[in-house]
């Protein structure tokens, strides 16, 4: 039997930090097993600059974050020089997401929810799924040819909790938890953060994940509802 193929992640968030929070440990246990790990955030998510800093100074501190943290999974980031906050609904953005993932070429995109009370993550859950489309249109003539990405998933956010209902469970062991915590030390907001204790709150959700998938840790995500199709024969 053949060794299975490596595959490529493209995590695409609001700010940096978010899919760091939702599929890290996922992203921390493919990367263990040899494949890809690329991280996409619309903003720095400076605005969330703590108190007497400079919020510029901040958004260069967030974006060492995110290729710090990409970097300890063994790959890359990127960070879009949009400001934290004012994400636009339009083709522009889409196109420029789009050509990430023509550039890519993920088997696997993981973003946000559709429902958040943070406006940035909303917007950014409707701009990747038209990216997606656009990325695998042959017909939307780019600098780079058209990809697919056959496979969609909108990770768990305390923040885009409204109508989220866990669908697919991804189970990891202590290797990757341990590595994925490591790495999400080095976010500030994660560790330092006054308003909402981060760091507890997903450390305990991937272990309450994980006792119900009868594992030891685990992260969920929703789908596309127009691939929520079980295919069988039988009962």
């Amino acid at each position: 039997m053949s060794e299975r193929e490596p595959i490529t992640i493209l995590g695409i968030g609001a700010h940096v930090g978010d899919m760091e929070l939702v599929a890290g440990g996922v992203m921390a246990s493919h990367y263990l097993k040899g494949d890809r790990i690329v991280t996409l955030a619309l903003t720095a998510g400076e605005r969330g600059v703590p108190e007497g800093q400079d919020v510029a100074d901040y958004r260069e501190q967030k974006v060492r974050e995110a290729h710090t943290f990409a970097s300890m999974l063994g790959g890359e980031a990127r960070v879009f020089e949009v400001p934290d906050g004012q994400v636009p609904d339009d083709e522009a953005i889409r196109l420029r997401v789009c050509d990430v993932i023509r550039e890519v070429k993920p088997s696997i995109i993981i973003t946000h929810h559709r429902n958040s009370m943070h406006k940035d993550h909303a917007t950014t859950h409707r701009i990747v799924n038209d990216a997606r489309f656009f990325a695998g249109l042959r017909a939307m003539e780019r600098e780079l040819p058209a990809h697919f990405a056959p496979r969609l998933y909108y990770g768990e956010n305390w923040e885009d909790a409204v109508d989220y209902i866990p669908y697919v469970y991804v189970d990891f062991d202590q290797e990757a938890f341990d590595l994925w915590i490591e790495a999400l030390s080095t976010h500030w907001f994660v560790t330092g953060s006054k308003s909402f204790n981060y760091m507890d709150y997903y450390k305990s959700l991937a272990r309450v994940r994980g006792l119900e998938a009868r594992k030891e840790y685990a992260e969920t995500f929703m789908i596309p509802e127009e691939t929520m199709r079980l295919r069988q024969s039988e009962l």
